[in-house]
């Protein structure tokens, strides 16, 4: 009676299953309500579909993308900062391209998003709220860029916007944030620095609250407005640092309000507690308001450095 074949052929197998469990909890992708782990983001995404739940991923740097269709997603790195999304693009968009119920971004980098129309972006928001937490968006044609849902907000916390944004090759430009026909946008406590042309936040919006955040475009290259509200909207613009760079394509407003538009009202519009100054070295008279809404603003007890002008109707 030969016992060997059996007996190794058991070992083999439970050795092969050990393998199996032990790839999948290699996986960086996992569902955290379910403990299922992938090899690829959009196949961790498709596992959650409808639901709602939190894919964790583990540090490194990866060229995933995926499209979310549906559901609320939390997209959260396991360390802080350790989690790089590098490059990859889905539908010749962005990294993450959104069109669930919504999606949250915690502590993730998003860095060298481009594509062929000039608008890579590490998130294209398309439809459904969108939060954002202490994540950084680096080296890339534009960091968040969004489609128009008047039903859902964008909200972005303690991030970094760097190097940002273009306006070159005869495409329309590009910025750090560029914000179709939402409901709201609120940025708070986040940094905008060494823009590569365009605004830092442009928001077509209604309601906007941009407070406590960093604008230093001292090492900026071919920028525009640091705050570019083109269709007009309400809000509260305050307690925030701006520091105007020399290498501006346009460098006649920090602030612009209705540029393009009047698709909304702009009256009350409150623009108070911000501290705006020009670069060392830098010599030029300049606005921090500039008007095209016809609406009367709110604007007071800022900080104005040399050669800036609190407000001008345009």
């Amino acid at each position: 009676m030969n016992l060997k074949t059996p007996l190794i052929a058991a070992v083999m197998t439970a050795s092969v299953a050990g393998t199996a469990v032990q790839a999948q909890r290699d996986a960086p992708f996992t569902v955290q309500e379910s403990g299922e782990s992938f090899y690829r983001l959009s196949d961790a995404v498709t596992a959650v579909g409808g639901n709602n739940a939190t894919i964790v991923i583990k540090p490194g740097s990866y060229g995933d993308c995926a499209v979310q269709t549906a559901g609320r997603i939390t997209y959260k790195a396991s360390v802080p900062g350790r989690t790089i999304f590098d490059g990859g693009v889905c539908e010749g968009k962005a990294t993450l391209v959104l069109r669930g119920k919504a999606a949250t971004i915690d502590g993730i980098i998003f860095q060298n998003q481009q594509v062929a129309d000039g608008n890579g972006a590490g998130i294209r928001i398309e439809r459904g709220d969108l939060y954002v937490y202490n994540a950084m968006f680096r080296n890339a044609e534009q960091g968040i860029l969004s489609a128009d849902d008047p039903s859902a907000e964008i909200v972005i916390d303690r991030s970094t916007f760097q190097r940002l944004g273009r306006c070159d090759r005869g495409l329309s430009c590009a910025h750090s944030i560029y914000i179709g026909d939402f409901g709201s946008l609120k940025v708070t406590n986040s940094r905008f620095e060494k823009g590569n042309g365009g605004h830092y936040v442009k928001s077509r919006a209604p309601r906007a609250t941009i407070n406590n955040n960093s604008f230093d475009d001292t090492q900026g290259r071919t920028t525009n407005y640091m705050i570019d509200l083109p269709a007009g909207a309400t809000g509260v613009i305050s307690g925030n640092v701006f520091v105007q760079g020399q290498n501006k394509e346009n460098w006649s407003a920090f602030i612009a309000v209705a540029a393009e538009d009047r698709d909304h009202s702009s009256a009350g519009l409150n623009i108070h507690s911000n501290n705006a100054s020009l670069a060392k070295g830098v010599k030029r008279n300049t606005w921090f308001v500039a008007d095209w809404s016809g609406d009367e603003l709110r604007i007071a007890n800022n900080s104005l450095g040399q050669g800036l002008t609190r407000y001008q109707r345009r």
